[in-house]
């Protein structure tokens, strides 16, 4: 069983850019796919970007397309999130998470059975 921890959030202007990580331990990330998910306050966990076991596929919410790239070093069992020109609508507690499934495109929180217990970050205007 795979253990993941997010790193990497804090306070940023509107603009600005940050870099998120997610550690793994327990497993390699090289058996799963992995992605980021964030929640606001009230609001339901959104997707929010997914890559593929080698790196080669990814996919993103329109919400976060042009500005957020993720990314994988299956060598240092880590995943990452750079975000750029963030907004205050970007403020949430961001989680990654993995499954050891494949052949489909995954983008609900359902199909993620392993999960970080999130970092912070927020946009201010």
């Amino acid at each position: 069983q795979v253990q993941l921890v997010e790193s990497g959030g804090g306070l940023v202007q509107t603009g600005g850019s940050l870099r998120l990580s997610c550690a793994a331990s327990g497993r390699t990330i090289s058996s799963y796919a992995m992605a980021w998910f964030r929640q606001a306050p009230g609001r339901e966990r959104e997707f929010v970007t997914t890559i593929t076991r080698s790196g080669s596929t990814t996919f993103y919410a329109d919400s976060v397309k042009g500005r957020f790239t993720i990314s994988r070093d299956n060598a240092k069992n880590t995943m990452y999130l750079h975000m750029n020109s963030l907004k205050p609508e970007d403020t949430a507690v961001y989680y990654c998470a993995a499954s050891g499934a494949g052949g489909f495109l995954m983008v609900r929180p359902t199909h993620f059975p392993y999960w970080g217990p999130g970092t912070q970050v927020t946009v201010s205007s």
